[in-house]
């Protein structure tokens, strides 16, 4: 079931104290970027993050998912309706990610 524009827009508000959120459709869902980062994405109308050491800690009950079936697991963030929380998470992961690969033509 692909994701509905609606969360996408709540999701983006709720991360709207940092600066450089932008997203990316692919295939009816959403890839989140924060500062050029790939941080996690918008599958099925759920929030998951790489599964990160920083995002491991700042989330210490969260539960494993599948965005889809075949990929890695990521962590479901089930506490979306906390701004500060959110933006926390965001920040705490920022430098543990890696930075994205530099595509040659």
């Amino acid at each position: 079931m692909p994701s509905s524009k609606e969360y996408l827009n709540f999701i983006l508000e709720q991360l709207s104290d940092l600066k450089d959120i932008t997203y990316k459709p692919m295939m009816g869902e959403f890839l989140l970027y924060y500062r050029g980062k790939l941080v996690g994405g918008i599958y099925d109308d759920r929030l998951l993050v790489k599964p990160v050491r920083s995002a491991i800690s700042y989330m210490s009950q969260a539960e494993y998912s599948l965005p889809y079936e075949g990929a890695k697991e990521m962590l479901n963030v089930d506490n979306v309706d906390d701004k500060r929380y959110l933006a926390g998470l965001f920040e705490a992961m920022y430098d543990e990610l890696p930075m994205p690969k530099i595509k040659k033509r």
